[in-house]
């Protein structure tokens, strides 16, 4: 009686060598690489943190959704290579040395919840910097020392923002417009920017006054509240530093205020309408 042969295990090893070489087994992660001096995970994080790159990190797995690139020296965000990274959801650029992001920097991020700009070298944001991040949620761009100027219109499309901490700048001042008519934003950081007392300042005084519960903690609200300095004839009446309109007059400049707000979101969302029509 002869027996059977008995399968070989070579074909076995041949079928799970060609999966893995073509990558039908393999996970997004190791299917796209890892950057040099970068860690990859299996939850789709990428650490680059502290590792002395002068250059946005090359390789990265597309399926990455979160990028951690602080402590650096990477002087610029390549739109083309951050733009393959559709599904990311959080990226910290906290201290490098950009110098410049524009509306194309995060063209195609619109899954993108938080970003960390702080501790950079940038000096302007440009009109609908951020339109492009439907999901942004949490913005926080402080300690950026030649920062002194922010376009009105820059988190006009931010719809979704809910914190927004734009401290230790060089601001001067500051166009909120675009900030009242933000229906889900809840906390604000100003503190620590050098505030001219000019009249441009004043919605933003009256900002403060008005809906100071957004504004973080007691301490940062009293130092908005109190140590930005009270321009024209805006109302406060904290102890000594007490200036006094009528109350008739408030309520009409309060009443101006936020009409001019609710009229920006309104014409908004009519030009978003008007668009979706044109498409």
């Amino acid at each position: 009686m002869r027996l059977a042969p008995q399968p070989s295990a070579q074909p076995l090893r041949l079928i799970v060598v060609l999966l893995l070489t073509t990558g039908v087994v393999t996970s997004p992660v190791l299917s796209s690489g890892c950057p040099d001096r970068c860690v990859c995970d299996d939850q789709l994080v990428v650490q680059c943190a502290g590792q002395h790159l002068t250059t946005f990190p090359v390789n990265l797995p597309l399926a990455t959704r979160q990028l951690i690139i602080s402590n650096n020296r990477i002087v610029e965000l390549p739109p083309l290579a951050l733009n393959y990274l559709s599904d990311l959801v959080y990226l910290d650029c906290s201290n490098n040395s950009l110098t410049e992001i524009s509306e194309s920097t995060f063209g195609n991020l619109r899954k993108l919840a938080y970003l960390d700009l702080s501790f950079n070298t940038l000096t302007r944001i440009e009109d609908r910097t951020f339109g492009p991040l439907k999901s942004l949620v949490m913005l926080r761009m402080t300690d950026n020392p030649g920062l002194s100027e922010i376009h009105p219109d820059a988190f006009a499309e931010n719809a979704a923002l809910q914190v927004l901490d734009v401290s230790r700048n060089n601001l001067t001042a500051l166009n909120i417009t675009s900030l009242i008519a933000l229906p889900a934003l809840r906390s604000v950081g100003f503190s620590g920017n050098p505030w001219s007392c000019e009249c441009n300042i004043e919605d933003l005084c009256l900002w403060v006054h008005l809906e100071g519960f957004k504004f973080q903690g007691l301490i940062n609200y009293l130092i908005n509240f109190i140590l930005i300095p009270y321009c024209c004839d805006i109302i406060t009446t904290w102890g000594p530093f007490s200036v006094a309109l009528s109350l008739a007059a408030f309520k009409r400049r309060a009443s101006s205020f936020f009409t001019r707000g609710v009229t920006q979101n309104t014409s908004h969302q009519k030009k978003k309408k008007k668009k979706k029509l044109h498409l």
